[in-house]
Parts: structure tokens; sequence; C-alpha cells
């Protein structure tokens, strides 16, 4: 005859289970925080403190601390978002304090799910910026780079491109040309000013001359990235996506945007060029019906965007089962570039990689000003190598970013209209 088995409950949140004449007690933590500290003892090594700084052109900046004196930098970020994004951070700060920062995963996990309300760019942004932070950390904490980490690179190197123009194009040409002397392979340029749902044929024959400008510029074997920004719509998108054919493009990116991802379905039947989106997604499950359709050749998501490099290079994998190229988003700082070139390290499908040296938007601070090792972005023939530092593989210089920290910014992109005072996608 079996045992029966009693379970108390008791007011004060002990529990209590009964098996014949033997009890046990178990007590609940007064908190329910039942996180897991890497064994049944007390972690050696454990998060005292996390600051965020607010630098200019537009970044913010994550630095995590241990008790054992090691330093992780992390990008938690939103472009015209950053305070938003650093207030999110300090609510994940109240779970972080006081754990072990190698638990990388379970941390991941807490902060996603234990939150009912998930994903979206500022919570995913914010974890982001953490989950960088933590594998700095836990590089350091082995003196090995996260790559080493992750399985170990793929690669030694890989091409990046270079942004051309500005928001509104003008003088391509000579830039590209520009560019391309100083020996990148690749280059992206902004496709069009505002376009309405239905617009002149004017504004196509612009974004055209542009694009044909610049190929007639680099010649035939220079890669060129057009982005659309999410500016226009299905109607003028399937129209451009046709008139660009002949101009052999690396990639058309967001022709539209990602909320209307089904209109690619159309887009795709007019053009050979592969079809780049990504940027604003920011989970394996935003991309996970995006791989499913087929539409989409190239996916880009961003590691200060998408959850870090927990989270991207899952991403990664499921698109590489799909057979679709990576090429990771980066218009940001040298933390973020630092964190995709770990995952370019270990993503065989990555093929190129953003990076923001000399774009339209760092306007008094750029890429290296807040390195002590600047060197280890330097691009040598239209690639960069792989960082083989500890960690991330960069040497933040702290001083530079809290005495900029005190300039801060509050960076905000420009509101555009059409000429019926509409606004307009930028």
């Amino acid at each position: 005859m079996s045992t029966p088995i009693v379970l108390l409950i008791l007011l004060n949140g002990d529990f209590v289970v009964g098996c014949g004449p033997r009890t046990q007690d178990f007590t609940v933590p007064p908190s329910h925080d039942l996180a897991r500290s890497g064994s049944q003892e007390s972690p050696s090594i454990h998060i005292p403190t996390l600051a965020h700084f607010l630098v200019p052109p537009r970044w913010c900046f994550l630095k995590i601390t241990t008790d054992e004196g090691i330093v992780g930098w992390g990008e938690p970020v939103v472009e015209g978002r950053a305070h938003t994004v650093a207030a999110a951070v300090d609510e994940l700060s109240d779970y972080l304090i006081g754990k072990d920062p190698l638990l990388i995963e379970d941390h991941w996990q807490v902060m996603y799910r234990a939150g009912f309300y998930r994903g979206g760019p500022i919570t995913m942004s914010a974890i982001a910026g953490v989950d960088q932070a933590l594998w700095d950390i836990k590089g350091k904490h082995h003196g090995v780079p996260v790559h080493a980490l992750l399985g170990g690179q793929v690669r030694d190197r890989i091409k990046v491109y270079s942004w051309i123009g500005g928001d509104r194009p003008s003088d391509v040409a000579n830039n590209a040309r520009a560019v391309v002397e100083r020996g990148f392979k690749a280059i992206k340029m902004n496709g069009s000013e505002e376009l309405q749902i239905i617009d002149t044929f004017d504004k196509v024959q612009g974004v055209i001359d542009n694009v044909a400008a610049v190929r007639e510029a680099v010649g035939p074997n220079i890669g060129i990235g057009v982005d659309f920004h999410g500016r226009i719509h299905k109607p003028m998108a399937k129209v451009l996506a046709k008139e660009l054919d002949p101009y052999k493009l690396l990639f058309i990116e967001e022709p539209v945007l990602s909320e209307n991802v089904e209109a690619l379905r159309d887009i795709v039947n007019q053009t050979n060029t592969p079809i780049a989106l990504g940027e604003r997604l920011y989970s394996r499950w935003d991309f996970k019906s995006i791989l499913d359709e087929g539409y989409v050749d190239i996916i880009q998501p961003d590691a200060s965007h998408a959850g870090g490099i927990t989270e991207c290079r899952k991403i990664a994998t499921m698109a590489e089962a799909y057979d679709v190229g990576l090429a990771l988003h980066c218009p940001l700082g040298p933390i973020a570039l630092a964190a995709c070139l770990q995952l370019d390290a270990v993503s065989y499908n990555a093929f190129i990689q953003e990076q923001s040296l000399g774009i339209h938007y760092n306007q008094g601070n750029d890429l290296l000003d807040y390195l002590h090792n600047p060197e280890v972005f330097k691009y040598d023939g239209g690639f960069v190598a792989i960082p083989q530092g500890a960690g991330l593989g960069i040497e933040v210089n702290e001083a530079k970013v809290r005495e900029m920290a005190k300039t801060g910014h509050r960076w905000r992109n420009p509101v555009w209209r059409h000429a019926d005072g509409s606004v307009a996608e930028w």
C-alpha cells in the first residue's frame, strides 16, 4: 500500500512536504527570486554596479562591473530613443545586481520572459546592451574573444561597406568614387527622398539617375546597396525594383516597411536583385515568418536592437537553415560594431558588415573616438579583421566616455512632409 503524500502551504510562504511520519521544510525566498546562481553555492563573481552613458553623436554605452574588477561594455540604444532605452536598462538592473554575470543564457531568458510584455525596440535594445556587456565580461573572465566561446571563428576577416551621400542623395558619384579610392569594395546609398504611395515619374527618374551615376563612377565590380529605408510603399517599390535591375545591385534594402512584408510577394517578381530587410525586427520570432515566406534573400538584424549577441546568433542560425544571407545592421558606435564582428566570426552565412565610420550622422564624434585601440577596426582592402582580444576585443576609453557624457545628446531624426503637408516616412 502506497504512503500518502501531504503538502501543506503555510500563510507565511513556507511549505511542508509530508511523507509518513517524516517532514522536511522548504522556505521560498521572500523575493521569490529563484534565479540560478550556477551551483548550489553562491557564485564567486557578482554584478555590483551598472552605469550607462549617453554620448554624442547619438549613442548609449553601458558599463557593467563585477566584484572581481572585470568591466564589460554594451551599447543599448535606439536611434532617437536613447533616453527611453537607458530607462529600460535601469529597470533591468533591479534583477541583475548581485547576479553571476557568466550565466548569460539564463539572464537573457529572465529579462525576456519574466516581463509579461516583451519584444519591441525598447525592451530588446535594453536586453541587447546588457547581453553584449555580459559576453564582454565572460570573454575577459576566460581570457578569450567572444567568438571562441561561441564555437570559434569560421573566417579571419569580413567585407565591410561604406555609406555615401546623406538622407537626400546628391553628389553621390563623387562620394562613391572617393570611397572606392580608399579601398572599399562595396558601398551603400539612400535610394530616395520622400515618396507618396503613388508618386510622379520624375521622382522615380531621380532615383535611377543617382544609381546610374554611382554605377558609372565605380565600375561594374563594386557592390552597390540601395537603401529605401522603408520610405516607399508597395506601388512605387514595384516600379523602382524593376527600373533598377539593369544596374546589378548588391541588394535592395527595405523596399517596404517590415510591417508590410507581404508586399514582397509582388516586388520579388519585378527584380532579380537580392532583397534585404530586418533592421526593425527584434527577435527570432519576428524573423520566423519573414524567413518562412521566402521573399527575403538577406536579413539585417541589429545586435544592439535584436537582443544582443545571444539572440542574433540564433537568428543567424535560423537564416542559415533557409539559405539566407546575413548582413548585420550597424550604423552605431564601436561597441555595437565589435559585437557584430564577434557574430560575423561564427556565422557561416555572414558576408558583409555595415559600419558607421564617416557616416553622415557622426558629426563631432566618430566610431574610433571612444577607443584606446582604434587599430582594431583598421580597414584593409575593403575588409576588417576579426578582433582577437579578450571579450569584444576593444578597449573603451572610459575617460573619454565620461567626458562626453557630460555633453550627452538628444538626437532626433528629421521629420519630412510631402508637398500636400502630410507626414512622410523618413
